[in-house]
């Protein structure tokens, strides 16, 4: 697993674990630990029988991929390494350009160099961003991309290159365009974590207002936890093919804060257009008996600040996920509204 330290990462090392399997991960070297995600699943270097090892990498080094493929001759590898903020990606596209893009491409020269290109199955992590500026509502398998970031276009790279490598030499390598998925450990600068965190902060009194950039942008939501069984279900079937994850139901950044208030007693009513938009708390209640937040009625907490717009805004996301359950029996389990509830609990 590359990125194993993330998100998707963190969950579908527990996943593959709790199936048996041992499991390499590729970790970055940097000067903080970056661990947190995956130290309860640490296992001793001097311990006998270890099934889950890390060793250092880094997708912009081909002689590390090379080197840790070789050395691990693995039956499956899940590309989950990126910079994946599509935010950051505007401050940073070569670079996102190089890990994202080029990244996908050493691991699929670096398995076919080997010779493993018919022993070592292949997943890359793809992403709805490719959409962008979407063609259709919803988006499935053949919607046209058009991507609207340099991250999207990167992925859009590491889309065509793992479909050319299936191709041009026959290797089991498939994309899973998977839609927004979170999480309690979602990073902590994306928009969903970024609003359960101030929403319990709020309500605690430790912070007095959360600043969002677009809040009618529309997003397809689902649970990271529900997202990695299919990225394993997809590397156990008979051909490699593509699958968009998603669960076919959208809400807004709007809606997403609203559910998030909601869990703490307060209730929101929302005003005013575009960057004069405000969210105001209209009512506090208790919670099973308890008062769990400190403001009051009346108090604006929730304002639009300008610079978390994107030059290049994707306004909808909506996934159809019919492919995925028809051929691989799968649907998601968790709603929206159960995700958000644990995200908070978490946070709070």
């Amino acid at each position: 697993i590359t990125g194993v330290t993330g998100q998707d990462g963190a969950y579908l090392a527990e996943f593959l674990l709790n199936k048996g399997y041992e499991v390499h991960g590729i970790k970055r070297r940097s000067s903080l630990f970056n661990t947190d995600r995956i130290d309860h699943l640490y296992q001793d270097p001097h311990v006998d029988n270890r099934n889950f090892i890390l060793h250092y990498g880094d997708l912009t080094d081909s002689t590390s991929l090379v080197r840790i493929v070789q050395k691990v001759q693995p039956d499956e590898l899940y590309n989950l390494a990126a910079q994946s903020h599509v935010g950051v990606s505007f401050e940073e596209p070569e670079y996102t350009a190089n890990a994202d893009g080029i990244g996908a491409l050493r691991l699929l020269e670096a398995i076919r160099i080997l010779g493993l290109e018919k022993k070592t199955r292949f997943y890359q992590a793809s992403t709805s961003e490719l959409y962008g500026l979407v063609q259709e509502i919803p988006q499935k398998e053949t919607t046209p991309f058009y991507p609207r970031s340099p991250y999207a276009v990167a992925k859009m790279y590491a889309y065509w290159i793992t479909v050319n490598y299936r191709e041009a030499y026959g290797m089991y390598a498939c994309n899973g365009v998977l839609f927004n998925h979170e999480s309690p450990v979602r990073g902590e600068t994306f928009v969903t974590r970024k609003i359960t965190r101030a929403i319990s902060r709020i309500a605690l009194g430790l912070q007095e207002c959360l600043y969002l950039g677009n809040m009618s942008a529309l997003r397809d939501w689902g649970h990271a936890k529900d997202y990695v069984e299919m990225q394993w279900l997809m590397l156990q079937q008979q051909q490699a093919e593509d699958f968009v994850i998603a669960t076919g139901v959208q809400f807004s950044v709007r809606q997403f804060v609203e559910f998030s208030a909601k869990e703490l007693g307060v209730t929101l009513a929302f005003e005013g257009e575009a960057e004069q938009e405000v969210g105001k708390v209209v009512k506090v209640e208790p919670v099973n008996g308890e008062l769990l937040a400190k403001c009051k009625v009346g108090d604006v907490i929730v304002r639009v600040d300008p610079r978390y717009y994107r030059p290049t805004e994707v306004e909808t996301l909506l996934g159809d996920p019919t492919k995925a359950r028809e051929k691989l029996g799968w649907t998601p389990k968790i709603s929206l509204p159960e995700l958000v509830a644990e995200m908070v609990k978490s946070d709070y």
